[in-house]
């Protein structure tokens, strides 16, 4: 294949998965992800929409007072 406009959608579909799952396989790494954590596409989420919601009040992160906002740290990254 010499272009994209020569790949099936199989084809195309299969090579996004590929590097999709090369990025996780990094992110897991890079933040100390355990493989065991990330949800498999045939799992179900059988958590009502209570225990979601739970679930995220539990784990929500607020960061220290005068810290870096997001757009901070991006502005940063970039003039790197």
């Amino acid at each position: 294949m010499n272009t994209v406009a020569e790949l099936t959608m199989e084809e195309l579909e299969h090579i996004i998965d590929e590097r999709l799952e090369r990025r996780l396989a990094l992110m897991v790494d890079d933040f100390d992800i355990k493989a065991e954590d990330l949800m498999r596409e045939d799992e179900r989420d059988t958590r009502t929409l209570e225990e979601v919601f739970e679930s995220v009040r539990r784990n929500r992160w607020t960061p220290p007072l005068g810290a870096k906002s997001s757009l901070e740290l991006l502005r940063e990254i970039r003039e790197r």
